[in-house]
């Protein structure tokens, strides 16, 4: 089976082209675990599968590197858009993505060999605590305290497709990250577990944030992470609407438009191409 190595921002995934090849009978949930591992597999945070659609100009399924399926990833969705682009399936550098969380549309501003810059509107975030989905009997969750152990958080919750909880924070600290990412992510407020983020405010333009990603831990960046960051620095009065937001893989550029969609800009890199027997 060919495949194709990318990142976007240091996220990394395997792609895989359902328009050419086929993975009848074969689980893809095991498989995205097998291939992900960083030694006994190509190492990646997950798989991405790319296949045709009825509605748009390709289908996305993303599964994480625990096998768990995702609906949405802002990172993956760039790299999908460079491999529809370098195929020929697009429309003057415009590629409809459909995903779980609605039908994404992107955008190639810049294209070589290796590497792309891709808009993606990330559609309208979710406020509404209980389709985010959580337990909270609440209207909005912004600045909400949530207790883990002996230490009391302030949560604002997004969704842009997938649960985000978006914690702002002094500094960032690895203990932080490591140790409460996870514990958020499997509170029982949250159904369906949720990401999480770390944000620290630089000025009204400009955030660090480090994300515990639902299903694959720390990772060095998350577009729909970075979207869900924007919106709570808005609601909590700390930055304006367009904001860019550094990550440990780099920066992203990250705006909320007046018409209420999340537009982001951001690279896809391909990293090598391969072929493994499944």
């Amino acid at each position: 089976m060919k495949f194709i190595k990318m990142e976007g921002l240091g996220n990394d995934y395997i792609y895989m082209d359902l328009f050419e090849e086929s993975l009848d009978n074969i689980n893809i949930n095991t498989l995205s675990k097998r291939l992900s591992d960083r030694h006994f597999g190509i190492g990646s945070d997950g798989l991405v599968i790319i296949g045709p659609s009825d509605a748009a100009d390709c289908k996305m399924r993303m599964f994480n590197s625990d096998g768990s399926e995702s609906e949405m990833c802002g990172n993956a969705v760039r790299c999908v858009a460079k491999i529809m682009y370098d195929k020929g399936i697009h429309l003057n550098g415009a590629i409809t993505v459909e995903t779980l969380a609605g039908i994404i549309l992107t955008k190639i501003i810049e294209n070589s060999s290796q590497r792309a810059v891709v808009e993606v509107l990330m559609g309208v975030p979710c406020l509404n605590a209980k389709d985010i989905p959580t337990t909270l009997e609440v209207e909005k969750i912004v600045a909400y305290p949530i207790k883990i152990g002996d230490e009391t958080l302030y949560m604002t919750c997004v969704s842009m497709g997938n649960p985000h909880c978006v914690i702002f924070v002094d500094e960032i600290t690895d203990s932080m990250v490591h140790n409460l990412g996870s514990v958020i992510e499997t509170n029982p407020v949250f159904q369906d577990r949720c990401n999480v983020e770390f944000v620290k405010i630089l000025d009204r333009s400009n955030m660090e944030m480090r994300v515990w990603e639902r299903g694959a831990g720390e990772t060095l960046a998350c577009g729909t992470g970075a979207s869900a960051a924007l919106v709570a620095g808005v609601l909590n009065h700390l930055t304006d609407r367009h904001a860019k937001i550094s990550l440990l893989g780099g920066t992203i550029d990250v705006s909320w438009l007046e018409d209420g969609n999340i537009k982001m800009v951001g690279p896809a890199v391909i990293v090598f191409k391969g072929e493994i027997v499944l």
